[in-house]
């Protein structure tokens, strides 16, 4: 599985963004779906989480912000940002799983920048 994610840029702070995350067509369906980030000098971490049953997880920074949604007929995964902030500046990998035979395997997107202006 291939992952490309689209939507990244500058905005200003309280501004709004929405990334989008494209998978290619496999046989096999994807599990989850998430969105992690990457800011200069720290640990990537997960902004947010969706299973295919629609499930979401969200970390604390960034919950009643931003919304992660997905589209299996597309294999899209999106993220919408909203009052975003110059701490959400990062590097935004989109992300993947699925199990093949009773083992998990994690794709990664390629990562899009985002940058929030003060």
């Amino acid at each position: 599985v291939q992952l490309q994610a689209f939507g990244g840029g500058l905005v200003q702070a309280g501004g709004s963004l929405r990334l989008s995350c494209a998978a290619s067509k496999s046989r096999i369906s994807i599990n989850n779906m998430g969105w992690y980030r990457q800011a200069p000098g720290k640990t990537r971490e997960l902004v947010a989480a969706v299973t295919r049953g629609g499930s979401t997880n969200y970390s604390d920074s960034v919950k009643g912000r931003f919304t992660i949604s997905r589209d299996d007929a597309k294999n899209t995964v999106y993220l919408h940002m909203v009052s975003v902030k110059p701490e959400d500046t990062a590097v935004y990998y989109c992300n993947a799983d699925r199990r093949i035979l009773g083992t998990k395997y994690t794709y990664w997107g390629q990562g899009t920048q985002v940058t929030v202006s003060s």
